[in-house]
């Protein structure tokens, strides 16, 4: 008789076997190169996450991008800066297509610059990498200094005053070291400005010379600038409340705790008019906020009052209108492991940790999924699927809280699908959201040669013919659970992005769908 544990029966269509393991040692499938950058694009902040770090993810995206062509690497940067809302990745694949010297490399570059260089932030976020000489060379070159100084030349004088905050480089550095000719008396007057050099003070904008006038004598009206401009002048209760009366909504989403510090919050008033602008739908929709950065806001808020929480929990519920219903039955699996509850989800690094754990954004799409798909259902995984009663009536912080509070154990990717196959359950879309390091299914003999989740997945689509797989991933890594197919879709990343991308997929997918999603969304 022909060994049963090789040649055992399936219940659905083939199982491939796996190419490679993943980071924790577990059976796994080796994305292709541009679906691979694509998800170190969406995911990696270059800073250390429980299974890499920063140098391992370093290293592995100049690997890829090496084997990919220089059309795609530009549009991968311009999809994960304009719709993965990312930094530090698009300006390093950037500035690694500005390394190559062939014309190609340099027609995507050109092509990518205007998209992905869109703030004095991004900017200088280039020019720091270039210099740092990671990518092959410390030099720019006469083509990526045209690029620069067109850059300033075309930014407006108030914007280019106002990017001209941070250090190493600061804009004025990026200055010195393009040597923009001025065009008029007003822009040789704002560089001489920036660059500590004589200018006519008359010439500059009335902005930058209100800006002065303030610095001289700290009296009149606080001038409209970046608070970063005003925070070394030691300002008191009385100017941080004027900054912070005429916010826009990103500015006090992204500062509750610096008005808590400086006694803005003390009036009861100002606390009032925060949270009506908080919780305020129109500007909720205007700012086009998304649920990942009001949970940034709501986990980075300490000891502010209780009424600007609700607010954000308002804003939250209105920002999940945002979030599509899938038009189908749904089941979300968030993985609620220990290596979720132990990564920041844009990693960490000295001064700039996130707060938020890989396992808050899980719980929260779950969460935004719920509320959106009357007929969704979530099942937690670690090691297991975690038994536990969510009301979709609550909020979806709320219900993001209650799943992200059970982290531990080991990740186990099939748990939740061999718990469906074992109910005979059906539904018609199944969304893992997870790091994909699954490992606690890699010794079963019962799975053979592909991972536990593609061998469930097998068995679900025998009965479930037209259902469709989802995994997102949150973490840089080049492997995944399952393979792309038709009705298989890896894509990565913690944005808005990642809905409208199950959305189109759902809609009607193809086998590389996350791969031309970035290239068509990006000619």
């Amino acid at each position: 008789m022909a060994n049963p544990q090789l040649f055992q029966s399936s219940r659905g269509p083939a199982v491939a076997p796996t190419t490679t393991v993943n980071r924790a040692g577990g059976k796994a499938y080796e994305l292709g190169p541009k679906a691979a950058l694509a998800q170190y694009a969406c995911t990696g902040c270059f800073g250390a996450v429980y299974y890499a770090s920063a140098e391992e993810q370093f290293d592995e995206v100049l690997k890829l991008a090496a084997q990919c062509e220089p059309a795609f690497i530009g549009q991968c940067a311009v999809y994960a800066r304009k719709r993965g809302l990312m930094k530090d990745m698009p300006a390093f694949l950037l500035a690694h297509l500005a390394s190559r010297k062939d014309a190609e490399s340099m027609t995507a570059l050109r092509g990518a610059w205007p998209q992905v260089i869109d703030n004095g932030k991004m900017l200088r976020n280039f020019v720091q990498i270039v210099r740092s000489g990671v990518t092959g060379r410390k030099s720019f070159g006469s083509a990526v200094k045209r690029l620069i100084r067109g850059w300033l030349e075309q930014r407006y004088a108030d914007g280019l005053f106002r990017d001209n905050v941070g250090e190493k480089p600061s804009i004025a550095d990026v200055i010195k070291m393009v040597h923009p000719k001025p065009a008029d008396d007003a822009r040789r007057a704002l560089y001489g400005y920036l660059l500590g050099k004589e200018h006519k003070a008359e010439h500059l904008s009335e902005t930058v010379q209100a800006y002065e006038r303030y610095k001289a004598d700290k009296t009149g009206e606080v001038p409209d600038v970046p608070f970063q401009m005003l925070d070394s002048l030691g300002l008191g209760k009385a100017e941080w409340t004027a900054i912070a009366r005429r916010a826009q909504w990103q500015m006090t989403r992204m500062n509750l705790n610096t008005f808590k510090r400086h006694g803005v919050l003390d009036d009861p008033k100002m606390v009032k008019l925060l949270a009506a602008r908080l919780r305020d739908p129109e500007q909720v929709t205007k700012a086009r906020a998304f649920p990942y950065q009001l949970m940034m806001a709501y986990t980075a808020a300490t000891d502010i009052p209780h009424e600007l929480t609700e607010a954000l929990q308002d804003a939250m519920d209105h920002a999940v209108a945002n979030v599509p219903d899938f038009g189908v039955s749904v089941v979300v699996c968030p993985d609620v492991s220990g290596s979720m509850s132990s990564t920041h989800v844009t990693g960490a690094r000295k001064g700039s940790t996130t707060k938020v754990r890989c396992i808050d954004v899980a719980a929260l799409i779950s969460a935004a999924v719920l509320r959106k798909n009357k007929r969704a259902r979530v099942l937690p995984f670690e090691a297991e699927v975690v038994p536990m009663r969510i009301n979709p009536r609550d909020s979806v912080m709320t219900i993001s809280a209650q799943i992200a509070a059970i982290g531990g154990g080991g990740t186990n990717c099939s748990a939740p699908l061999a718990l469906l196959n074992k109910e005979a359950a059906h539904a018609d879309l199944v969304i893992y959201v997870s790091d994909n390091e699954s490992w606690v299914d890699s010794g079963s003999a019962y799975y053979n040669r592909g991972t536990g989740l593609a061998h469930e997945w097998s068995a679900f689509k025998a009965r479930n013919p037209r259902a469709k797989l989802v995994c997102v991933d949150l973490s840089p890594n080049a492997t995944a659970q399952a393979t792309n197919s038709v009705d298989r879709l890896n894509v990565g990343g913690f944005s808005d992005a990642v809905f409208d991308v199950i959305a189109s997929f759902v809609a009607g997918g193809s086998a590389d769908h996350w791969v031309d999603v970035i290239e068509k969304a990006v000619q």
